[in-house]
């Protein structure tokens, strides 16, 4: 069986510690009036994981649809800052170009093509690619996930939800990419399913040193596979840094990670002692 660092490594494997995304000081309107994201910056250096952290509502998919290009189909508009992949702005990129640069999204929900084999949806996912390269993409993905192997003549939409998220993330492979932005893959799966799911993600990075962005509400798996973590509440960051710190905060302990505490979910904003960092762009 090919190895997966054996196709995509040439691809992916990048200089690391240079910045590949980078958002800075962005603001998201719905319908020219509903605020969904403001001020926020975050930087996703190349060959790391980065954790977008939140409960829902907080803004973590919007800034995801932005990044993709799929903010307008939703009525969303970019009101204020930037959006650079490889250092050039991405904000008039549509959908299929920014695929085509290397960004490529597993959305919430898999979204698969429910009336399609397995095969098929994963052919495309790489529509983009010369037919002998499918070829070998197809082989890595199946390399990393048997079971996807096992069902590819199966129908999509039969499949469980841990298989079908195995698909999504196959999908978006086959794309070759640079970047890969993973839209709550935890959500709605069994916690055994979720711990493959992430044994994959650390593989990814392992073997092939791919850049993920990682939006999550499951906190706890988030920061142990991320290299750095940002929190998102109300549509702001209210805090950041190395996600290994961050998991020992006793704030983030206390209100993602449910240690301690009286059960009851809290707001860092309404926590008295902690200071939040301000994020003053020059």
């Amino acid at each position: 069986m090919m190895r997966v660092s054996e196709t995509l490594s040439a691809a992916v494997r990048p200089t690391p510690g240079r910045p590949l995304l980078e958002i800075n000081n962005l603001k998201i309107v719905y319908d020219d009036a509903i605020e969904a994201v403001r001020d926020v910056s975050l930087t996703v250096r190349q060959g790391s994981i980065v954790a977008l952290l939140g409960s829902n509502g907080a803004g973590k998919s919007t800034i995801l649809k932005t990044v993709s290009g799929v903010l307008a189909i939703e009525e969303g508009k970019v009101e204020k800052g930037s959006v650079t992949f490889e250092n050039e702005i991405l904000s008039s990129g549509s959908a299929e170009q920014i695929v085509r640069r290397g960004l490529v999204q597993v959305p919430e929900g898999r979204r698969l093509f429910a009336n399609m084999t397995v095969e098929e949806n994963l052919l495309m996912g790489g529509y983009l690619q010369p037919p002998s390269r499918l070829r070998e993409l197809r082989e890595v993905v199946f390399d990393l996930f048997p079971r996807v192997s096992e069902r590819r003549s199966q129908i999509a939409g039969y499949l469980s939800g841990g298989e079908q998220q195995m698909v999504a993330i196959g999908r978006a492979l086959m794309a070759s990419p640079k970047l890969l932005a993973l839209d709550e893959p935890s959500l709605g799966l069994a916690p055994l399913i979720i711990d493959t799911i992430y044994d994959i993600i650390e593989r990814l990075r392992r073997e092939m040193g791919m850049t993920i962005l990682l939006v999550e509400q499951s906190a706890a798996h988030a920061l142990a596979v991320a290299d750095y973590a940002y929190i998102l509440e109300n549509g702001r960051i209210v805090l950041d840094g190395d996600a290994a710190r961050l998991s020992r905060n006793a704030e983030v302990q206390e209100y993602y990670l449910g240690y301690g505490g009286s059960g009851e979910r809290k707001s860092f904003r309404n926590v008295k002692h902690y200071k939040r960092r301000k994020r003053w762009l020059s």
